[in-house]
C-alpha cells in the first residue's frame, strides 16, 4: 500500500467532525470537489470505504472510526509542531496554547495575559475554555491551569494555592426571597447548578459531603447549566442561589455571601510538559501565570 499523504488524514477528520463533504471544505478552506477527491484517494490507498451515504448525510463506517482518534493524534500534534516553529530560537515570541476552566479564562486570566503580552509584544496567546483536562501530554495545550493536581510524571506543577468557594446571591433575588437562615433552609430557595453528572461534578459533589455533611440533599435546582460561567451569570442576574468564587463575588457590590460558613476550596496549579522547560514562550508564560494566579489567589 502507497503511503498516504498527511493531508488526506486532515480531511478525513473534518468530514468526521462536519459531518459533510462541504462543511468540512469550509472548515479547510477548499472545494468540496477538493474534499471529496481526498477521500477517494484515501479510501483506494486503504482498501476500506470510509463513509456511507444516507438521509442524514455522510455516516462513517466502522473503518473511519477506528481511525478518528489517530486523525485526532496527528491534528494536535500538527498544531503544535506550528506554535514551536512559530518562535525564533531563544526569544519570547510565537504562539503559546493555555487551557482553562471558563471561569478563570473569563475572570481572571485576561489581566495576566494583557501584562504578558505588553512585555513581549511578539507572543500569541490561544486560550481553550474548558473544564475538561486537556491532555499536556498530547500537546492539546502548552500551558493548563487546573483544579486538581496534575498525576503525570513528565509534567511540570506548580500548586498556585486554593480558590475559596461559598454560596452568593444578587441582592435582586434576596429582596424577592430572603436569605436562607441555614444550609437546610436552602430547600426553600431557587438554586444554581449543574445540569449533568460529570466526572467533575461528581468530584465535586464527594467534597461538599466531606467538608459540608449537612449540605441538604434535596435542593430545587431551577436554574441549570454546564458552564461555570452561565452560572456566575445566572447568580448575578438573580436566578437564585449558587456556589461561585468568593474573589470574583467580591468584585460586584450586588453580590452577597449567604451562610458564610459553607466554604469549600479549589486546588489549583498551573501545568506544562517537561519538555517546554526550555522554551522562552512556554516558561514566560508559565511564570507569569504563576505569578499572577497566586496575586489573585493572596488578595484581600
Amino acid at each position: 500500500m502507497n503511503e498516504p499523504d498527511w493531508n488526506l488524514y486532515r480531511t478525513l477528520l473534518a468530514v468526521l467532525e462536519t459531518g459533510s463533504l462541504s462543511a468540512a471544505a469550509r472548515t479547510l478552506g477548499l472545494t468540496q470537489p477538493t474534499v471529496g477527491r481526498h477521500i477517494d484517494e484515501l479510501e483506494q490507498a486503504l482498501g476500506h470505504a470510509l463513509f456511507t451515504r444516507s438521509q442524514q448525510g455522510l455516516l462513517p463506517t466502522d473503518a473511519a472510526e477506528a481511525l478518528r482518534p489517530y486523525t485526532e493524534n496527528l491534528a494536535t500534534t500538527a498544531a503544535a509542531l506550528l506554535r514551536e516553529a512559530s518562535s525564533a530560537i531563544g526569544a519570547v515570541e510565537g504562539v503559546v496554547r493555555i487551557s482553562a476552566s471558563d471561569v478563570i479564562g473569563v475572570e481572571v486570566l485576561p489581566p495576566i495575559l494583557s501584562k504578558l503580552q505588553a512585555a513581549h509584544p511578539r507572543l500569541d496567546v490561544e486560550l481553550s475554555l474548558s473544564d475538561t483536562l486537556h491532555d499536556l501530554l498530547r500537546r492539546e495545550a502548552d500551558i493548563a491551569v487546573r483544579m486538581t493536581r496534575p498525576r503525570q510524571d513528565a509534567l511540570v506543577a506548580r500548586h498556585i494555592g486554593t480558590i475559596e468557594l461559598g454560596l452568593h446571591a444578587a441582592r435582586s433575588y434576596l429582596d424577592r426571597k430572603g436569605s436562607p437562615a441555614d444550609l437546610q433552609a436552602l430547600t426553600l430557595h431557587h438554586m444554581v447548578g449543574f445540569d449533568r453528572e460529570t466526572a467533575f461534578i461528581r468530584a465535586s459533589i464527594e467534597s461538599i459531603r466531606q467538608q459540608a455533611p449537612d449540605f441538604p440533599d434535596n435542593l430545587h435546582w431551577t436554574y441549570r447549566t454546564d458552564s461555570n460561567l452561565a452560572q456566575l451569570s445566572a447568580i448575578r442576574a438573580g436566578a437564585g442561589i449558587g456556589i461561585c468564587q468568593v474573589k470574583l463575588a467580591q468584585r460586584d457590590p450586588n453580590m452577597v455571601r449567604l451562610l458564610p460558613e459553607f466554604s469549600l476550596s479549589l486546588d489549583t496549579w498551573v501545568a506544562m510538559h517537561e519538555n517546554l522547560r526550555q522554551s522562552p514562550r512556554c516558561r514566560a508564560t508559565f511564570d507569569a501565570l504563576c505569578d499572577g494566579l497566586i496575586d489573585y489567589v493572596r488578595s484581600a
